[in-house]
């Protein structure tokens, strides 16, 4: 993974899961990791384990992530990695409230990342973005329509900032983890709505297995998803990413 060697990678909603286990992957194979979340205490231990540098900043604030990237000279890639499913429930019992923050994280996050992130790419003559998807963006999956509806619209935004980017060196890519082990995935077993909260824990990818795709993406292997989004819940896209086979 040389292409990952000496690279300034910007992760969003990293204090934990996919975020967490993608920086420390990254920073094993001698990235810059930058780390950005609201939970600065639980930033700052990651920084110390993986020699990165500790952003406190909220994605639902334009402002705090166009400071993210002031602070973060020099990005070569950034993950938009933050987002939320809780809570879960049903259209008909779902709270307004709620149901707004979940888009103004999962949506309006990974919109303030691309408007801040972009014009410092384009200026630097490339980079790479990635932005976690999920099957969700595709499916209608009862007691998710917000994170149904948000990561479609995630999906989206990844192919219109590839339209608008991509012949000035900017890569943009969709990456669909499938289910991941982590404290997600807890709480949607404990909702206990629709199939996905049956799966058994052994059905769900390691959180690192996502970092070790976002290593492989930042190379020259993305190069063929651009606009659209990786999948390892397919054979090709496990294969591509060297991760075992379904």
């Amino acid at each position: 993974m040389e292409h990952v060697k000496g690279k300034t990678v910007v992760i969003t909603g990293a204090s934990k899961g996919i975020g967490a286990a993608s920086a420390r992957v990254l920073a094993e194979m001698g990235a810059h990791v930058v780390l950005a979340a609201r939970s600065i205490d639980a930033l700052e231990t990651l920084a110390k384990e993986t020699g990165g540098l500790a952003v406190a900043c909220d994605v639902r604030e334009a402002a705090q992530v166009a400071a993210l990237f002031d602070t973060a000279e020099g990005v070569d890639v950034l993950i938009n990695n933050a987002g939320l499913i809780d809570p879960i429930a049903r259209i008909e019992d779902s709270d307004a409230s709620a149901w707004g923050d979940v888009v103004d994280v999962n949506i309006k996050g990974v919109y303030h990342g691309l408007r801040a992130a972009l014009p410092h790419m384009s200026t630097r003559g490339g980079g790479t973005v990635i932005n976690i998807s999920s099957g969700a963006a595709t499916s209608a999956l009862e007691g998710w329509s917000h994170y149904c509806a948000t990561k479609a619209a995630v999906l989206s935004l990844t192919r219109v900032a590839d339209k608008e980017m991509r012949d000035k060196g900017v890569r943009v890519i969709g990456l669909s983890p499938g289910t991941v082990a982590t404290d997600m995935q807890r709480n949607i077993k404990a909702s206990g709505i629709n199939p996905v909260s049956q799966l058994p824990w052994d059905a769900h990818i390691p959180a690192d297995w996502v970092g070790r795709a976002i290593a492989v993406l930042m190379g020259p292997t993305g190069d063929a998803y651009q606009g659209t989004d990786f999948s390892l819940k397919t054979e090709e896209g496990r294969k591509a990413a060297g991760l075992p086979p379904l």
